[in-house]
């Protein structure tokens, strides 16, 4: 029953957080200079023919109108229609003018739900990176506090989080692909496209795993608990993984919610440097165009992510310990 009412009041919560991205970016978006319907039809259009072209879609309306006739169709399952993409996949230009009035322009959800799966992949794939590099070395320097294995462990968060990741994506690229052409860097044509920008993901949230998993087993292997465990004649290993790394674990999975939700943000730069075909990458494209559809639609997805995430994090961290308040 306490699931039950937690599930609801948070969805609750997120629709409205939803809601409330979706006004803000559609009125920043309207509000800042530059207009998409002069790059749509073109620099050299003359004037009156881009206020007819603003007019037919409707951009010249009052925002809250404007607003509103969005959320009727936002509510239906509908993001809208790209100003620049039309079904074919190519990207319309002002010397290429399609008019995105018309229905041969693409729908916003084909094109986020063709681009979201890689976007996942490289999340996950740059998540499992993360864990396997962070694991050994928090562990082992949460349990080894004041010795060479905790300096180490602070040794190694620190060097990672002063590394910019557009600097160490680079530098991969140069030295692993067009030095020793050990892996692909650039586009996607298969699994091994995705290794080299999950690394440089990995690295960037790998110090904050490292530093809450050393710190939060170091202060568990401090408690009280773990001494009357040692009196009980239980082993050091049944200790640190049936009871440590438990009671540890709480403030990690919280730790990975945010970072899961930091990882978008460094996909707009990854997926861009490496050219990997992701939300990231339209994301970008979306933006130097000015394609106002598709900005909206990625904002309302990755928010919806964000809160399916951080409710996904809260349950298990509940799961592992009850007394959490959720």
């Amino acid at each position: 029953m306490l699931i039950l009412e937690f599930l609801v009041k948070r969805i609750a919560q997120g629709i409205l957080i939803v809601f409330i991205t979706s006004l803000i970016i559609f009125t920043l978006l309207r509000v800042v200079p530059g207009d998409p319907v002069r790059l749509i039809v073109g620099g050299m259009a003359p004037a009156d023919v881009v206020e007819k072209v603003a007019t037919k879609m409707g951009l010249r309306d009052p925002i809250i109108v404007q607003y509103g006739r969005y959320m009727r169709g936002l509510v239906q399952g509908d993001l809208g229609q790209s100003y620049l993409r039309p079904r074919s996949g190519m990207i319309a230009t002002g010397g290429q003018y399609i008019d995105p009035t018309k229905s041969d322009m693409a729908p916003v959800i084909d094109l986020i739900l063709e681009r979201l799966p890689f976007t996942l992949q490289l999340g996950g794939m740059a998540l499992v990176f993360a864990l396997l590099l962070s694991f050994p070395i928090g562990i082992a320097g949460g349990l080894h506090q004041h010795r060479w294995q905790n300096a180490l462990a602070f040794g190694v968060q620190s060097l990672f989080v002063s590394i910019p990741n557009f600097w160490l994506a680079i530098v991969l690229i140069l030295f692993l692909s067009v030095k020793l052409k050990l892996l692909p860097a650039l586009g996607y044509q298969g699994f091994s496209y995705v290794i080299l920008p999950a690394f440089v993901l990995a690295v960037e949230i790998a110090p904050f795993i490292i530093r809450t998993l050393t710190t939060s087993l170091g202060e568990v292997m401090q408690a009280p608990f773990i001494d009357e465990a040692r009196v009980r004649g239980l082993s050091r290993r049944r200790i640190v993984y049936s009871h440590a790394l438990r009671n540890a674990a709480v403030p990690l999975v919280n730790l990975l919610g945010i970072q899961l939700s930091t990882l978008i943000g460094g996909v707009l730069v990854i997926e861009y440097i490496f050219d990997y075909p992701g939300l990231g990458n339209l994301t970008v494209v979306s933006v130097v165009g000015r394609d106002f559809p598709v900005i909206q639609g990625i904002a309302i997805t990755t928010s919806a992510v964000f809160v399916f995430i951080n409710i996904i994090v809260d349950l298990v961290a509940y799961l592992i310990d009850p007394r959490v308040e959720i």
